[in-house]
């Protein structure tokens, strides 16, 4: 066995999403802490946001700085370090990752680096994918960082104070019947509504006209049916207009074309739709899927590596035996964090890592304050079984409970819930400026 699975020393993680995070803080406590190991987290943002939560961030009705992670504190509470930069390359004879400058409003604030390390753990995310529709990066928000959540919230914002002055309608068109397009959609739906409490205006919410366009038979695709069928229900009886089985073949300013020439006008556009992997890798000499995800082994070493780690989103991991890859899914990375987090320091002493076992433990969608629809899965409580209403909607909040929980431990965690609690009694249920 090589020196460096002996004896390595510094162990950089490359994004800080649900993965990164929780790795990060994991191994600063148990390595960093003992000095066995110095652990590195890169991304390119200051901040870390639990991704399933960004539809609730464009919408505006979640606290983004109450929720919000600051990595820097975060790593010295935690005995890991936090180097702000974005992936732009890997030597993996020397061992080195390129980072790319860091712009901030503008001003460059650190120019192109490099970082040496005797494991690297690639964790960085994914994207939507526009399928080279034209005109989506011209004309489309997406949803896939707390930056463009919080651009397009703007926007929205905009739109709502422009129709309770003139009373013009609120035109948003969303592309992907996913989990975010769906959340999203109903998160929207409940943002306007309160709006509506908040002025002379009570019926801006019938001003909202609101399109979700979805390519497969039937949205949630990747959900059982009984929680595609229950879900689109609940979007319809809020007025939302489900259009499935169509194909967006392009985008303007002015809305989107379908694949026959009809027309869907939207002032405010969104494409949450499909899933490619986070840039920083496509040249790196690794082993890439059509998506651009890293082909992982069983032990999540990225396919040919001995010390380049692959998990979360930018990775494709095929299970030996399964039909498909797992899911990108928040799930998937959280337990594929704690795998490594709870085998990677034996591994440093020498030991072969054992494979990864994803346990599912179903899939939950919330659709705001209205409904939840989902499934528990055959590990968890009525295995396979249909949940809905408030049970489902207190287990899907209980999801990012669970994040907070593994991120800062029972105490703090606790003092967040009483702030978040006092501060839910005094502010606006809504971002309204």
């Amino acid at each position: 066995m090589s020196t460096l699975h002996r004896r390595p020393r510094r162990i950089v993680v490359a994004g800080g999403g649900v993965a990164g995070l929780i790795l990060a803080t994991r191994l600063g406590r148990t390595l960093g802490a003992t000095g066995r190991a110095e652990i590195t987290l890169v991304d390119r943002s200051p901040t870390h946001i639990w991704k399933p939560m960004l539809h609730t961030i464009a919408a505006g009705t979640w606290n983004i700085h109450q929720q919000q992670v600051q990595y820097l504190t975060h790593a010295r509470a935690h005995d890991f370090s936090y180097v702000p930069g974005e992936l732009d390359g890997i030597d993996r004879a020397a061992r080195r990752i390129h980072l790319a400058p860091v712009r901030l409003e503008g001003e460059t604030v650190a120019g192109a680096r490099e970082l040496s390390y005797d494991a690297l753990v690639l964790a960085l995310g994914s994207s939507a994918n526009d399928f080279g529709t034209p005109g989506v990066d011209e004309h489309c928000h997406r949803i896939d960082s707390q930056g463009q959540a919080d651009a397009f919230n703007s926007r929205l914002r905009a739109h709502v104070a422009r129709s309770f002055v003139n009373g013009n309608s609120i035109d948003v068109a969303i592309v992907g019947g996913g989990a975010t397009g769906v959340e999203l959609a109903t998160e929207m739906s409940r943002m306007v509504e309160l709006a509506g409490g908040y002025g002379t205006q009570t019926g801006i919410r019938q001003r909202l006209r609101l399109t979700l366009l979805e390519g497969a038979p039937r949205i949630l695709n990747a959900f059982p049916e009984a929680v595609s069928t229950s879900a689109a229900a609940q979007l319809r009886a809020l007025g939302i207009d489900v259009r499935t089985g169509v194909r967006v073949v392009a985008a303007d300013p002015e809305g989107f074309v379908l694949d026959g020439g009809e027309r869907i006008e939207a002032a405010l556009k969104v494409w949450a739709a499909g899933i490619r992997a986070a840039s920083g890798i496509a040249d790196c000499g690794l082993g890439l899927n059509p998506l651009g995800q890293v082909i992982a082994t069983p032990s999540l070493l990225a396919s040919g590596e001995d010390c380049i780690f692959a998990i979360g989103d930018c990775a494709s991991l095929l299970p030996p035996g399964a039909p498909r890859p797992l899911p990108s899914t928040a799930q998937v990375a959280n337990q594929q964090a704690l795998h490594l987090a709870r085998h990677l320091p034996a591994w440093l002493s020498g030991e072969p890592l054992p494979p990864f076992n994803f346990r599912d433990l179903g899939s939950l969608v919330s659709l705001s304050d209205y409904n939840a629809f989902g499934t528990l899965g055959r590990f968890g409580f009525f295995p396979d079984g249909f949940v809905k209403g408030r049970f489902a909607q207190w287990s899907h909040a209980l999801l990012y409970r669970s994040h907070q929980l593994s991120l800062h431990g029972p105490g703090r965690t606790a003092l967040l819930w009483l702030a978040e609690w006092l501060n839910g009694l005094v502010n606006p249920k809504i971002r309204i400026s």
